[in-house]
């Protein structure tokens, strides 16, 4: 019972983690060229997104118990800890390159000198993590698919 709710809240939670992703990674494209005062207006629609690390704290949690309750499937704790490894990676890119610009740029409220930098930055970094996330989300099916 405890391992099928695991399997749930991780699928689940890397889902919703995944979906702001794939919204910033579809965004890219027209944001990317954006004059100045364009993409400051458009960043202001981002305003609570900061709960999203809500899933993503929780798929990391749920993925992390998951791998511990299923160690005596090799194949379904591969998989599992590797999906919890890409959600670790989208974590350290974040920290790294997003948290950066939105600190600079007090949350795409003021637009420095080197604004454009910080936009590609910013775009990139959520690329990555939205390919991250997929990738997770993409393990940890396999991990049901291997586990049953």
């Amino acid at each position: 019972m405890i391992p099928d709710l695991l399997r749930f809240a991780s699928v689940m939670l890397t889902a919703i983690a995944m979906a702001g992703g794939f919204a910033h990674l579809l965004e890219l494209p027209r944001k990317i060229e954006m004059s100045r005062e364009d993409y400051l207006t458009v960043q202001q629609i981002y305003r609570g997104w900061a709960l999203l690390g809500i899933a993503v704290v929780g798929a990391l949690l749920s993925s992390v118990l998951l791998a511990l309750t299923v160690h005596e499937n090799p194949a379904e704790l591969y998989l599992t800890v590797a999906a919890a490894g890409c959600i670790v990676v989208s974590l350290i890119v974040f920290f790294t390159f997003t948290f950066p610009a939105n600190r600079r740029t007090a949350n795409w409220t003021t637009l420095p000198e080197n604004w454009v930098q910080l936009r590609r930055r910013w775009e990139y970094s959520h690329a990555v993590g939205a390919a991250l996330y997929f990738l997770a989300l993409s393990l940890l099916t396999l991990s049901l698919l291997v586990g049953q």
